[in-house]
């Protein structure tokens, strides 16, 4: 048995970064920046004017007043001329005409129908933005690397950039296994349960920004899994749940090895999810999680997605992101191997308040489900006490977790 960060260790080489392909902007939130990208214009493209207000020539002295000559609008040609002695009305964002130096905020003034009267001087150059203030043309705007948020993509739009190259996204196939499993959507006949792992694995892999595709339910006949493992095996990753313990119809491993996978690990030091295999393929990585759905999940949760993510082109890896959390109940031993724990989090004064969830058994689906982060307690550790630390890594937004 690996204890799980070793684990990661022999999984991590084969989780690089995947080809770059094309996306459109606005398809592209939350992918990944597969290239440099640099400004394709001057921001601003001209001077403009950073108030409403008005446009003047040289320094005027508090209480002048200045005849109006006119007024620019946002968006208008840069084609004006403010004469020397007037002002010019001016909105934010429009061309600052030849000749002007300076611009008065309009609640800096008295207004006339005709005039305008200078409450206070402004000095050269004030409230005026200044061509390429902000990015030169050419000079480099986003780095390959770049999370795409929001924010960046209204960055490239202001620089007219449609397609985008991104880190591709992991193809994912999923395939269930086992004679007693059927679809959710079946009444289970005596000794039958109905599917769990494909939706659980769906949702996953589609959060972490995988295209997952379902292979369905195979039974466990050698013949019809080596079928569905080798249209698996076309994917960038395949998951397969169940099938990998030690019964005489775990047959994954064998007709894995028969299809040429070389295998990574097939048995961790954790609790849940102590058969889990991983291997690799000519076209990616293998996952076989174990059949009980919170083995599936903690397996999911501390391996499978981190390498995911890494294919997606995101930096993570094993109990990447945990944070540091205090106890409001009870966290029980662990022996020789490390635990993982459901958990609940809520926030006092700002700091991650954790509830351990305690399943029944690596069956216990409804409390994984719960669950808005793992807790891990590490092999050997002593039952903790509330008010002590713990770690965690979350599985959930709390934007919604005060207490």
């Amino acid at each position: 048995m690996l204890p799980p960060d070793e684990a990661w260790r022999r999984i991590e080489p084969h989780a690089r970064p995947l080809a770059v392909e094309t996306c459109l902007r606005r398809a592209a939130a939350g992918r990944i920046l597969a290239e440099d990208l640099t400004a394709l214009t001057d921001v601003p493209g001209g001077d403009v004017s950073a108030m409403d207000g008005y446009a003047l020539a040289g320094e005027v002295p508090a209480g002048a007043a200045l005849p109006v000559a006119g007024t620019i609008a946002a968006g208008a040609a840069p084609d004006a001329r403010l004469a020397p002695g007037n002002a010019l009305r001016i909105m934010t964002g429009a061309p600052v005409p030849a000749g002007a130096d300076r611009v008065i905020p309009i609640e800096d003034t008295d207004r006339g129908a005709e005039r305008v009267t200078v409450r206070a001087a402004v000095p050269a150059g004030a409230h005026i933005r200044r061509r390429g203030e902000v990015v030169r043309s050419g000079a480099p705007l986003l780095p390959a690397g770049t999370l795409l948020t929001p924010g960046a993509l209204a960055l490239l739009a202001t620089h007219g950039y449609h397609d985008l190259p991104v880190v591709g996204a992991p193809r994912v196939a999923i395939l269930t296994t086992g004679d007693e499993v059927v679809a959710p959507d079946t009444t289970p006949a005596p000794g039958q349960l109905r599917d769990s792992h494909t939706d659980f694995l769906l949702a996953a892999c589609a959060s972490v920004g995988a295209r997952p595709h379902a292979l369905g339910i195979a039974p466990d006949r050698a013949e019809v899994l080596r079928s569905r493992l080798a249209e698996g095996l076309t994917h960038d990753v395949l998951i397969v749940s169940g099938g990998v313990s030690m019964g005489e119809f775990d047959l994954v491993e064998g007709v894995l090895a028969e299809l040429g996978c070389e295998p990574l690990f097939d048995a961790l030091a954790i609790q849940p999810g102590k058969p889990m295999v991983a291997a690799v393929h000519p076209s990616g990585l293998l996952f076989a999680l174990p059949g009980n759905p919170a083995s599936a999940m903690v397996c999911f949760w501390i391996l499978v997605r981190p390498a995911l993510r890494r294919l997606y082109g995101l930096d993570d890896g094993f109990w990447r992101g945990a944070l540091r959390g205090t106890l409001t109940a009870p966290l029980p031993a662990a022996r020789d191997r490390d635990r993982f724990l459901p958990a609940l989090v809520r926030f006092a004064d700002g700091e991650p308040a954790v509830e351990p969830l305690l399943p029944v058994g690596s069956h216990d689906l409804a409390a994984y489900a719960r669950g808005t982060a793992l807790v891990r307690v590490p092999a050997g550790s002593p039952e903790r006490r509330p008010g002590e630390p713990c770690s965690i890594l979350p599985l959930a937004n709390w934007a919604n977790a005060e207490s």
